[in-house]
């Protein structure tokens, strides 16, 4: 088993939610938050004064799959989440130990 995190633009979320359904991908987390890479922030104007944003908003998915379709996610997000311009985001992929769903005690891939 395996954790897909992906770190997006917010505004493609649906669209990435939508690749990872149709490849049977019915579940993920996300989680907003903020960063900064080769990006490097930005500045902006707010009541005639300009200064600097340095943390930039950032959606975080994460998807937890079996080891089998890490390939096909990692396509799916890439595809959905592309815009060519800098600051598309990253994928990350780390092993999962044990899963559990609290509801039934179903363990590891089941649980998924």
């Amino acid at each position: 088993m395996k954790i897909v995190m992906a770190v997006i633009k917010p505004f493609k979320l649906e669209e990435v939610r939508d690749a990872l359904t149709s490849i049977g991908v019915h579940g993920l987390t996300v989680t907003e938050v903020k960063g900064y890479g080769r990006q490097k922030g930005h500045t902006e104007i707010y009541r005639g004064a300009e200064y600097a944003v340095s943390f930039l908003p950032k959606i975080k998915i994460e998807v937890a799959v079996p080891s089998d379709m890490v390939d096909k996610v990692i396509d799916a997000i890439s595809a959905a989440a592309r815009t060519g311009q800098i600051g598309d985001g990253k994928i990350f992929v780390s092993s999962i130990e044990k899963a559990v769903r609290i509801r039934t005690g179903e363990t590891d891939i089941d649980a998924l």
